[in-house]
């Protein structure tokens, strides 16, 4: 009998099928960028980025110089409903949902630090299978938890039963390190009014830790204790003391220990409020009167922010990432959202002191995205979570679009490069693709990146002769050695011994899918179904019409 265990995968029509991606530059666009006039606070970051492409390119050109590096991401990929949104093509096929998000999902673990998070929203439809999916990737141990967040505080009376919640799955890099440094919650103001201190103990307002008596324990748990009046108690029949007699011996010798006003109750050991932990330990339950709900998003945010353009269906409240953000990072951490919607992570990242990267690839990155953020930079966002974290403007963001695919098809449909790709563009591509980084020296042209401190590579469209390459090993020298992808060369590339010579594009004809600038899926959707008199629309209001 075999003993193997097997791994549970989820299979899938076309999962096989794996995107080679180019791994793109990036350029900033400057008259889109947007820094504060002046510094407001010393924290101000500055160095934020907003980007506008495909996501899934997007990721694959962070890669290089961000891998290991993001503390927190969150994403809010479309759920796969069967209903049409404006901003987003939901509802693709259940089989092309899932391979549009593992791939996605496998670049963004890699961004992640070894004691970074994963947050990710999804309704019913695709959670159960998302979870299986994240489990195959990220393995069972990094899952922490499935939260459910109350997003709609209303009842539709449109369908069988009215879904209120959506879920989110946490998994964390590496477990037993995000364990330790995840941040609780504050509390309420509710939760401390719990403390007392009715015996005026000088260490503060304490809390009855635990609970005088048990249900389980044995005879060393049922001893008498006497108490301050000289009274005897002992547990009731069947009962147990619900600590240990040395426990309590310490308790009652550090005046931990009370017995009612009288001294004559059963006792309760103190948990002082100066000794408890900063916070509370998050729960799996997150009501929208503590993290917010889709409707307040939109109507009391949105609506008053953006008010020259349609807002989206279900937009994240600020309240929910500002939870997530504070158990998952502190101040300066890097947080990114390769689904940025209308920028509700990176306003919210952004408020709250955090570097931000947010990738969006539809039209609303700039009729959404860019005025929100600048009216965040201003200090100008009104609602959210602005007055709570007292926020008043100031740092900003870079602006960035993927720059076009190097190799594109000339009219004989041979791979050539693309012609819009300048010397400074084709430099740091070529770099990508190679694996160095990019960084070309003031001094030597040669230089324009480097693997190690003595390997560097050296890119150029002309074609090289004998002598030009001689020229290139005796300035190298020999205790440095070189990359040289140039477009032709004439004689032997051999000879040079710390040269390597390659063509372009013959050296990396077969790396990527040249020319694909769209990873996203249209599908065609019908059209939303108007709502019916005597309906309950978005906000629990009645359509009369």
């Amino acid at each position: 009998m075999s003993t193997k265990k097997t791994k549970l995968e989820l299979t899938w029509i076309g999962k096989e099928h794996r995107p080679k991606l180019e791994p793109r530059i990036l350029l900033e666009e400057a008259d889109k960028s947007y820094h504060a006039l002046h510094r407001v606070t010393d924290r101000d970051l500055f160095d934020n980025r907003l980007i506008h492409g495909d996501n899934l390119l997007a990721l694959k050109a962070l890669e290089q110089d961000f891998a290991g590096k993001v503390k927190c991401i969150f994403i809010d990929p479309p759920y796969n409903t069967g209903s049409a949104f404006e901003h987003y093509d939901d509802g693709v096929e259940h089989s092309l949902w899932l391979s549009l998000i593992r791939e996605r999902l496998v670049l963004l673990w890699r961004l992640l630090k070894n004691d970074g998070s994963l947050w990710i929203t999804i309704d019913d439809n695709e959670c159960h299978y998302l979870k299986v999916l994240c489990d195959e990737l990220f393995g069972r141990a990094s899952f922490v938890t499935s939260i459910a967040w109350e997003k709609d505080k209303g009842r539709r009376s449109d369908t069988d039963i009215s879904s209120a919640h959506d879920h989110i799955l946490l998994y964390a890099k590496n477990r037993a390190i995000w364990k330790n440094i995840r941040n609780p919650l504050p509390r309420t103001a509710g939760q401390e009014e719990r403390y007392k201190n009715p015996d005026h103990d000088p260490r503060g307002p304490w809390l009855q830790g635990d609970n005088a008596t048990a249900r389980s324990g044995g005879k060393e748990s049922s001893y008498p204790i006497t108490t301050p009046s000289g009274r005897v108690v002992t547990p009731s029949a069947g009962r147990y003391w619900a600590f240990s007699k040395d426990t309590f011996t310490k308790a009652l010798a550090d005046n931990r220990v009370y017995f009612g006003k009288k001294g004559d109750g059963m006792p309760i050991l103190k948990r002082y409020l100066s000794e408890v932990q900063g916070g509370i330990v998050p729960r799996s339950w997150w009501p929208a009167d503590e993290a917010g709900h889709n409707q307040e998003a939109k109507r009391d945010h949105l609506n008053k922010l953006l008010t020259e353009v349609d807002t989206f269906e279900t937009p994240k409240p600020e309240r929910l990432l500002q939870t997530i953000l504070h158990i998952a990072t502190n101040s300066g951490d890097l947080v990114l959202d390769s689904f940025l919607g209308s920028g509700t992570t990176a306003a919210v990242a952004h408020k709250m002191g955090r570097q931000w990267i947010g990738i969006e690839l539809g039209g609303h990155c700039h009729t959404h995205c860019l005025p929100r953020l600048k009216k965040v930079v201003d200090g100008t966002d009104p609602g959210g979570i602005t007055e709570a974290v007292g926020w008043k403007g100031g740092g900003g963001f870079r602006y960035y679009k993927l720059a076009p695919s190097l190799l594109l098809r000339d009219k004989w449909d041979q791979l050539v490069i693309n012609p819009e790709f300048n010397a400074p563009m084709l430099a740091e591509a070529v770099c990508k693709l190679e694996g160095f980084t990019y960084a070309p020296s003031d001094t030597l042209y040669w230089q324009q990146g480097h693997s190690t401190e003595q390997d560097f590579i050296y890119t150029t469209t002309a074609n090289l002769s004998h002598d030009q390459l001689q020229q290139l090993s005796d300035e190298v020298g020999l205790d440095r050695s070189l990359l040289v992808v140039c477009s032709a060369f004439r004689g032997r590339k051999e000879g040079y011994s710390n040269l390597t010579v390659k063509k372009i594009p013959k050296a990396v004809l077969t790396r990527c899918e040249w020319g694909k600038d769209d990873y996203s899926l249209k599908v065609e959707n019908l059209p939303k179904a108007p709502a019916k008199p005597g309906q309950l629309d978005l906000f629990g209001d009645r359509n009369e019409s």
